[in-house]
């Protein structure tokens, strides 16, 4: 039994405009979903993906104003890496991202890959990876700035950080059956990292790159921030053997949560990083038509009677 790779990553904002104008405007990911946070109602839930939303592509945000920005640290999820396919695409996200407001751009390598390192206008550490023309199945937000090749195809991975990999890495493996793939050294060249993944043969969108930061301080979750990162199964039948597997394994783990989109579990695997496992389906079509996602406030059937409270709370955004 194995996951199927990364289904999303959660992250973090205070400023849900601005957030919403790099992610569409500068990165070229589609809003495919306006919502609500289901546990916060005063919140939104913006999720920018592929066109159609494809699972493994989508980076999704909590709106929440009044939180503090984000103080990097290790326990942490500290860093999500998009992919792109060759050298001239790296040159063109280079040139793009600096002049488009994104901050640290900075050109780089790891595991013999190419890379950019940069941070949105909150501080959210951000890569895009050269995925060396790996296959892509899900399809490209077509936009007339960004010629097709060029588009970012999803992710590649997530950064881990803890101060002692140990513990972290015998529980991938053995509860969550990732395998190791290499240790390495960070980009900067001194940090230790041990490379996993979750699937035969690895590679994008399937691994998860640990880092141990034995000296760094704990991280505090706040705008910036990532809150979680999901990886995917095929359906509720398999979610609900990794649920019973986990809870064998010692994990204290969620019930089954309908999101409608999708259904989840959740778990902690050490004090400060949360995992989440979702359903590939039914997908973000499901209550609309694929060529108008994101264009209008969604909310799940079992929210809609509160429609018109949800909305008296909420400032509209993105008109």
């Amino acid at each position: 039994m194995q996951l199927n790779g990364l289904h999303h990553v959660t992250a973090v904002t205070a400023e849900v405009e601005s957030n919403l104008e790099f992610y569409t405007h500068v990165l070229g990911l589609r809003l495919v979903k306006k919502t609500v946070n289901q546990d916060d109602t005063s919140a939104y839930h913006l999720f920018y993906a592929d066109k159609i939303g494809t699972p493994g592509t989508d980076i999704t945000f909590f709106d929440w104003p009044y939180i503090g920005p984000n103080r990097r640290g290790t326990e942490s999820i500290a860093g999500t890496a998009f992919r792109i396919s060759g050298a001239e695409a790296l040159d063109f996200w280079t040139k793009r991202l600096s002049s488009m407001g994104a901050q640290e751009v900075q050109p780089g390598s790891f595991n013999g890959r190419d890379l950019i390192a940069f941070q949105d206008p909150e501080d959210q550490q951000l890569y895009l990876v050269d995925d060396g023309g790996a296959p892509f199945e899900g399809e490209i937000w077509r936009r007339p700035d960004i010629p097709d090749p060029y588009a970012l195809r999803g992710f590649y991975s997530v950064i881990l950080s803890v101060p002692d990999k140990d513990t972290l890495s015998q529980t991938l493996k053995t509860a969550l059956h990732f395998a190791k793939v290499k240790e390495t050294t960070w980009i900067n060249g001194k940090t230790p990292v041990t490379i996993y993944r979750t699937q035969d043969g690895g590679g994008p969108g399937s691994e998860v790159w640990l880092l141990e930061e034995q000296k760094a301080s704990q991280a505090q979750l706040g705008a910036g921030g990532v809150h979680h990162v999901a990886f995917r199964v095929k359906d509720r039948e398999v979610q609900e053997a990794w649920r019973s597997q986990l809870i064998q394994s010692g994990l204290h783990v969620t019930k089954i949560i309908d999101r409608f989109w999708f259904t989840s579990i959740y778990f902690r695997v050490s004090s400060g990083i949360l995992f989440e496992i979702a359903t590939e389906g039914p997908g973000f079509a499901i209550d609309e038509d694929p060529e108008s996602l994101g264009e209008k406030l969604v909310l799940p059937p079992f929210l809609e009677s509160k429609r018109e409270e949800i909305e008296g709370k909420l400032k509209p955004i993105g008109e």
